[in-house]
């Protein structure tokens, strides 16, 4: 059984390799991708609720397998962004990016936002076919104010 619990500080390099090692798979390696984000090395320094933020980590047999997290979009009070989703391939398959994207989605709620962005890769199929299946509509391109010019994937909910 898994826990998801908020990230903090002792989960920070577990997290950290998980991104890169998880992204580096995917190729999502070097700028324009989220695991270059300066933000990946200290994730729990960067995801604070007074900033309307939150990174969520899961732990299996009480070991981090992956996170994910909310922030606010760059411009934008009304729209989050849906952040670094990122799971170990020994923990997929279990409901466990699920269960994040849908405490994410409570909690971008209960903040106010009123819609939630992502950018991702094509090669992510099974998170693509997740973000659909909880209500994420493909968009054209990627709303302006976009970091990752490396993704291919754009993605839109209304909350």
């Amino acid at each position: 059984m898994y826990q998801i619990i908020p990230i903090q500080a002792r989960h920070d390099a577990d997290i950290c390799r998980i991104i890169q090692q998880v992204g580096a798979q995917y190729g999502a390696v070097g700028e324009g991708f989220g695991p270059a984000d300066a933000e990946v090395r200290c994730m729990s320094q960067h995801y604070l609720t007074e900033n309307r933020s939150q990174y969520l980590v899961a732990l299996l047999a009480g070991q981090v397998v992956g996170g994910a997290g909310i922030a606010p979009f760059v411009h934008y009070t009304e729209i989050c962004e849906l952040k670094k989703l990122f799971l170990l391939p020994s923990s997929q398959g279990l409901g466990i990016g699920k269960a994040l994207t849908q405490a994410c989605l409570t909690f971008a709620i209960e903040q106010g936002y009123q819609q939630c962005y992502l950018d991702t890769l094509s090669s992510m199929q099974t998170a693509i076919a997740l973000y659909e299946q909880l209500g994420f509509k493909h968009l054209k391109q990627p709303l302006a104010g976009t970091v990752h010019s490396g993704c291919d994937v754009w993605m839109l909910k209304a909350l």
